[in-house]
Parts: structure tokens; sequence; C-alpha cells
């Protein structure tokens, strides 16, 4: 399996776990020139992009270690986009989530890091 269909196995994997937690998802592999958002959802008040990650075990890392700074960096500028581009005004509630799929074991964490 090529890294873009595990990608979207595990994204569908993320997404329903973010379902069963309440999220609605309002999108899935957002692409723009500045990078992708895996999942764009809403979680109560807060519009949410959340990033997935995975590892079949540590051998690599944690699935966590894989947003680094750069990574965050990117996400920041593509969620900027987003809302721009679907009208969403300044003063909307964000947060940065991350899902870390690690084997069989899916870990939601919540504000992962800030907007910069």
């Amino acid at each position: 399996m090529n890294n873009r269909a595990k990608g979207a196995v595990y994204e569908g994997k993320a997404a329903g776990e973010l379902r069963r937690l309440g999220y609605n998802i309002l999108t899935k592999n957002f692409y723009c020139r500045g990078g992708e958002l895996d999942i764009v959802a809403t979680d109560g008040e807060y519009l949410c992009f959340v990033e997935v990650k995975y590892r079949a075990d540590t051998s690599d890392g944690d699935p966590l270690e894989a947003v680094d700074h750069t990574k965050i960096k990117r996400i920041c500028r593509s969620a900027l986009f987003y809302m721009n581009r679907f009208g969403y005004p300044e003063d909307t509630p964000v947060r940065f989530d991350v899902v870390s799929i690690l084997g069989d074991e899916i870990s939601v964490f919540k504000d992962a890091f800030d907007y910069e």
C-alpha cells in the first residue's frame, strides 16, 4: 500500500474516533498551496485543525514527535488560508489537535500546540 493510501486509511480511523468523541467532521485532506490539513472539524465552539500521525511501532519514534516546528508552521498557515477561504471571522475559537495512532492505539491530544 502506498503512503497516500495508508494515510487515507488512518485518517479514516482518526475521523471515526473524533466522531465518537463528539466532533463534527467538516472536511478531510484539505489542500492549499501552503500545505495540507488532514481533518477540519468542530468540537463545541472550536474550529479544530487536526493532524493525524501514524506509526506501526516506536522504531521510527513516537507519532507526536513527527509534529515538529516546521510542520506546526505549515499547519497554521494552511489553517489561516482555510479560515479566509471559507469566511470564518478572526475571532473564531480555534484549536490544533493531533491524533496519534501507534499500532492499533488511537490517542487524541486536544490543543496540542499553539497558533503561530
